[in-house]
């Protein structure tokens, strides 16, 4: 289903942000603007007042280092403070997303990594960037290493555990729907582990939906195979399960918060029930993510519009 043109005015400056990796971050947003004009001064004082909320701290540098000219300007804030390991850690971000570009090498971007690392060892965001790198470049031994780094540092690190799912997902794909696939088991695992609070409690439904992306992608996004895996007993489980967190533990405060709110609505489509999709979508508002939007193969833009649309009625 293709979803209507958008109506003038609000809906439609707001429909312009979707995808922005930022979410609801209004700080780093209003940071961002500045840094890519070359005034990284805010940037600083916004990294010293994340301090050691290593989940904020992660997706702040990442955002930052997303930017064209961070390598340039996070080379500029180490002309004026060699010692930063803000600045340290967001050029070695950058160099990640440099070589992930192919504007630069893996092996310049771990060893910049690494420095970070050696300045800041309680911080697991250089540990994060060697896993965004070896997600592309490495092996499995190497990726698996880094995020027990991660781990050993900030244990329910959000980015990464969303990194290890996508990843163990992509395993053994001629297996299909096995419901005893290891990376349900990590899913389950990480959710038990962690306190009652935690956004880690919607893991299972990532892993669902890593897993269907797998698979759709073998199977020539058949629609009858995507119905049967979001309608199996495993699926119906996790999904409540993780709705009934959200509607006890809403982590409004969580800088990735939206990142789980759009797999749970898409699953929540997905399974059949719009009026739960719903109450998700109000609460996104504009701030959609690219995955799992896109999964298998979509237009993301038009694929969050027109769901949006159908768990809302607006179509």
């Amino acid at each position: 289903m293709s979803p209507p043109p958008p109506p003038l005015g609000r809906v439609r400056k707001r429909d312009a942000q979707l995808f922005d990796p930022a979410l609801c971050d209004t700080e780093l947003v209003d940071v961002r603007a500045q840094f890519t004009q070359g005034r990284w001064a805010k940037a600083r004082t916004l990294l010293v007042a994340t301090g050691d909320d290593w989940d904020r701290r992660g997706h702040r540098l990442v955002v930052l280092a997303e930017t064209p000219a961070a390598t340039a300007w996070a080379r500029e804030w180490l002309l004026a403070e060699p010692e930063s390991a803000d600045a340290v850690t967001l050029l070695a971000c950058a160099a990640v997303f440099g070589a992930l570009r192919r504007k630069g090498t893996p092996e310049a971007a771990e060893e910049a990594c690494r420095r970070a690392a050696a300045l800041l060892p309680a911080d697991p965001t250089p540990w994060l960037g060697l896993l965004l790198l070896t997600r592309a470049f490495g092996t499995e031994e190497e990726f698996s290493r880094h995020f027990d780094q991660v781990r050993a540092r900030h244990r329910e690190h959000h980015h990464a555990h969303h990194l290890m799912v996508s990843r163990l997902a992509e395993r053994a794909p001629a297996a299909g729907r096995d419901p005893l696939h290891e990376v349900y088991d990590f899913a389950a695992w990480a959710a038990e582990e962690s306190p009652a609070d935690s956004p880690l409690a919607v893991l299972p439904v990532i892993a669902h939906a890593e897993r269907y992306r797998v698979l759709a992608a073998g199977q020539g996004r058949d629609p009858g195979a995507g119905a049967e895996h979001w309608s199996g007993r495993r699926a119906r489980h996790v999904l409540r399960s993780a709705f009934d967190w959200w509607l006890e533990w809403e982590r409004e405060d969580h800088p990735r918060n939206r990142v789980d709110l759009n797999f749970l609505a898409h699953a929540k489509l997905c399974e059949g029930r719009p009026a739960e999709a719903a109450a998700l979508f109000q609460r996104i508002g504009s701030h959609a993510t690219q995955a799992p939007w896109s999964y298998p193969d979509l237009d993301p833009h038009k694929a969050f519009l027109a769901a949006r649309s159908a768990a809302l009625g607006t179509a």
